[in-house]
């Protein structure tokens, strides 16, 4: 039987590369690390993209875990999440010194 060769490692690098794949999410994450927090609404006003559209990626970014969101009605919040993107920041540095 073979070793498994794919480690966790491995793996979450891999997460973070899949969810800043997309320029708009790269967009949303240079706005967001430049800020403490932006509404939904305004950084709706800001791409020029559907809402939905502009949901489905803030919905990848949250579910890897680089953003978080705080609801507060009828508004949403999001935030960089700290510690998952120090966490990226370091795997895919590691990654490109290879």
């Amino acid at each position: 039987m073979k070793k498994d060769i794919i480690t966790g490692t491995h793996q979450k690098t891999a997460r973070y590369a899949k969810a800043i794949s997309h320029p708009v999410r790269v967009y949303i994450l240079e706005l967001l690390s430049k800020q403490s927090c932006c509404y939904s609404g305004d950084l709706a006003e800001e791409l020029p993209i559907a809402r939905s559209t502009l949901s489905q990626h803030l919905k990848e970014l949250k579910e890897v875990g680089l953003i978080q969101g705080e609801i507060n009605p009828p508004k949403i919040k999001y935030c960089i999440n700290r510690e998952h993107w120090e966490e990226a920041r370091a795997l895919l540095r590691d990654f490109m010194q290879l």
